[in-house]
């Protein structure tokens, strides 16, 4: 009997010592915070205890956020230059750019003393539906927010642009001397992969991609079918400046040209097992010519794809040493919605070849390693001497190296005899951009006759007239260009159409009409006759 009721009441009694206990174990934790608390039984790291000591107890007030900034980034500067944090402000943006989309209202700006003003205005999108024109000034956003004069950065105005989809935002523009009022409903905007996809000789075909993100492998096979039924029989890729991206979509396009069940590339990593990515499909272009054209600006998913093509014999490879980025990252979400981008694994060609440039002296001088391709003339002589890895054999007898980035079959050497200090301030300060829009917007009625980017290479011939107006827009910016070359001169007055037909037909149209005096296209052009 006894023992039934024990029975009955040892949950009643349990129940009660645990509040006991909790109720003590409280009191005693206030009464021995402070020096006492290091006696915890947690599993806090001394880097997590540390960083909770000096938001609770250090002198000065110190923002948490920053903090936690700091001990990550100086954490990170440790490891590989590509493993990389990223706050929550910035993971909307950093992943808009790899999903190739993102929601806003469908225009490119740039801001001149102050005063926003649309460049572009994308044809069918939200803020063409609108009645928005290229040349409004944007004054006010939502009849409150003033935009004008007050020294707004880009990254802010684009918060105030963006937003969900279907959502509205009304804008006031100065069009002339007119206010005028807008309401654009935000819809969703790509983010093109590809700059320019057009026949640019007999039977010859142009790609330039500019990244690897979500849409580049469906936008890429829309051009191959557009280019083919106009006849293509030969390729010129430009990956020149594409800093990369996602593996997959590079595997998915090397696929295209290569036949079989070959190797694509594969990754390894001492946590992280081996993946093989082969060829699994018929390709569009597995016989046909190919050139690729790359810089020492062409990095990670883009030295995937050229490496592959160049292991294989697939392709020549012209230009200048790539950037030499053989690590991959994955990226992992965090609370409070920031990121880390981590190295997970190397990726290797066919071949085994590495191409990671070494990063074992920090990241300062990793940084600073293309600055030195230029200062010890690597960039106009050509790189034989810059082999840093093991040799590998081609199947056709070619010899290709691992390290230091992926070595061109035909160098073409970057031509430093148009660059110089007044050149370069009239590019950071925006000089030739802002007046090659200003010299659209007052002569637009003629320029709008121009109806394709060849008629604009072909008709629109800058010569001494523009050279004086730019002249007196430069003194405007505090640069004088009375002093500069006669061949940096002729370099900037041929620059000018490819500019003005990109702020008519936007990208494509600049390399359509640069493509005309590029030397490393002109290179390839030759290659594939």
């Amino acid at each position: 009997m006894v023992s039934k009721k024990l029975q009955a009441w040892l949950p009643f009694i349990f129940a009660m010592v645990m509040v006991i206990g909790m109720y003590l174990g409280f009191n005693l934790r206030a009464n021995t915070s402070g020096a006492m608390a290091f006696l915890k039984n947690n599993n806090s790291s001394p880097v997590q205890e540390i960083v909770d000591l000096v938001k609770t107890r250090y002198v000065d007030d110190i923002k948490p956020d920053s903090l936690n900034d700091l001990v990550i980034d100086n954490l990170l500067s440790h490891l590989d230059p590509h493993s990389v944090y990223i706050p929550a402000k910035d993971l909307q943006y950093v992943n808009e750019d790899l999903e190739g989309q993102f929601q806003g209202i469908g225009v490119e700006f740039q801001l001149f003393n102050d005063t926003v003003n649309i460049l572009s205005v994308i044809p069918g999108g939200p803020s063409s539906k609108a009645d928005v024109e290229v040349g409004d000034k944007i004054i006010k956003v939502n009849d409150t927010t003033l935009i004008a004069g007050v020294h707004i950065k880009g990254d802010e105005i684009r918060k105030y642009l963006r937003g969900a989809l279907g959502s509205k935002v009304s804008i006031t523009v100065l069009r002339g001397k007119q206010l005028k009022q807008l309401t654009i409903e935000r819809g969703m905007i790509a983010l093109p992969s590809i700059d320019a996809a057009y026949i640019i000789a007999p039977q010859t075909g142009y790609i330039r991609i500019n990244k690897f993100a979500e849409t580049t492998y469906p936008e890429f096979m829309d051009a191959m079918v557009k280019l083919q039924k106009q006849g293509m029989q030969k390729l010129i890729l430009d990956l020149r400046d594409n800093g990369g991206g996602l593996v997959e979509q590079a595997t998915d396009i090397a696929d295209e040209f290569l036949d079989e069940d070959k190797m694509i590339v594969y990754t390894l990593g001492s946590k992280t097992p081996r993946t093989d990515y082969r060829c699994s499909k018929e390709g569009v272009f597995e016989k046909g010519k190919l050139t690729v054209l790359v810089n020492e600006s062409t990095a990670s998913a883009s030295e995937i794809l050229s490496g592959a093509l160049q292991d294989w014999d697939r392709a020549t490879i012209i230009g200048r040493r790539t950037f030499g980025k053989g690590l991959v990252q994955q990226q992992f979400n965090l609370s409070g919605g920031s990121a880390l981008r981590l190295t997970v694994a190397r990726y290797y060609t066919p071949l085994g070849r590495n191409i990671q440039k070494p990063y074992n002296k920090g990241r300062e001088e990793y940084e600073d390693e293309l600055m030195e391709r230029f200062h010890d003339g690597e960039v106009v002589h050509g790189d034989s001497a810059k082999h840093l890895g093991q040799a590998f054999k081609t199947p056709g007898g070619h010899i290709v190296y691992g390290g230091g980035g992926i070595t061109p079959d035909i160098f073409v050497p970057f031509d430093t005899t148009t660059e110089s200090k007044v050149v370069m301030q009239m590019y950071v300060k925006n000089t030739l951009s802002i007046f090659v829009y200003n010299y659209y917007m007052q002569h637009k009625a003629y320029l709008q006759t121009l109806k394709t980017p060849d008629d604009v290479y072909k008709q629109f011939k800058p010569g001494e007239q523009e050279w004086q107006q730019l002249l007196d827009y430069a003194r405007k910016d505090s640069i004088d260009v009375t002093s500069i070359s006669a061949i940096a001169k002729a370099d900037i007055l041929q620059r000018l159409p490819s500019l003005l037909a990109r702020q008519i037909y936007r990208n494509e149209g600049f390399y359509e009409v640069s493509n005309e005096t590029d030397p490393v296209v002109k290179k390839a052009l030759d290659v594939l006759k």
